[in-house]
């Protein structure tokens, strides 16, 4: 039974991509799991290290990092600067998480691995979504999802002034959701760019990463403030 279900999900992925979109992916989702690791150092450097950590420096570096890449396009001999320059960013970015990571682990340690695999089975589910719908199924959703960042983006800066739980939830929460809604979106247009030529992994999966990372961000902040709401009840 197993055996059939996965030349079911195999056969699935075949017919809905062509040979050269699957192994423009397998580079992808390679680098994308690069640049995950070299996050996960940044975070762990923030926290047992002395060298480095999260700060204006480390904040300017990640969006220097960012835009020396995108700045930067392929040209066939400049792999390993790109590469390195990813790396850069993601290590710059796990280092910025390090505060909430700490602050996690000081709630409950096992709020970071809950998170991690959290998103990790949210991406996954999102990202296989996007791959078995039908071509540009969900690249419709560019627009809203946007809209819905601006949106966000504006009841923050208005909470940054009336500092009301209840909004902070909401943009949490819908935060959280739009988030996912970009997965969906980046997956398949990513595919869409590859049918048309742009064979980019390095940039397409600093799409994909940084989708990840936020996803990851906002778990990790609703299951540290239930954990720490949970323990707060328990003491009263």
């Amino acid at each position: 039974m197993a055996g059939l279900t996965f030349e079911r999900f195999s056969r699935g992925l075949t017919e809905n991509l062509e040979t050269p979109v699957r192994t423009h992916l397998k580079n992808v989702y390679a680098t994308f799991t690069l640049a995950t690791i070299a996050a996960a150092a940044g975070g762990y450097a923030h926290m047992f290290s002395t060298l480095i950590g999260a700060g204006l420096m480390t904040g300017l570096g990640a969006i220097g990092a960012l835009i020396w890449l995108t700045i930067t396009p392929y040209d066939g001999k400049n792999q390993l600067q790109r590469l390195s320059l990813l790396g850069a960013f993601a290590f710059l970015t796990g280092c910025n998480l390090g505060p909430l990571l700490s602050l996690a682990v000081m709630v409950n340690p096992a709020l970071v691995l809950q998170a991690l695999l959290g998103t990790s089975v949210v991406f996954a589910c999102f990202s296989l979504s996007a791959l078995y719908a039908p071509r540009g199924h969900y690249l419709y959703l560019g627009g809203t999802l946007m809209s819905a960042l601006s949106t966000l983006f504006w009841l923050s800066m208005l909470n940054f002034f009336f500092g009301s739980r209840l909004l902070f939830q909401a943009n949490l929460y819908i935060g959280l959701a739009v988030m996912c809604g970009f997965i969906v979106y980046d997956t398949q247009l990513i595919v869409e760019k590859a049918r048309r030529g742009d064979k980019d992994y390095v940039m397409h999966s600093v799409e994909l990463f940084i989708d990840f990372v936020a996803v990851f961000k906002r778990l990790l902040i609703i299951l540290t403030d239930k954990e720490a709401q949970s323990k707060r009840k328990n003491r009263d």
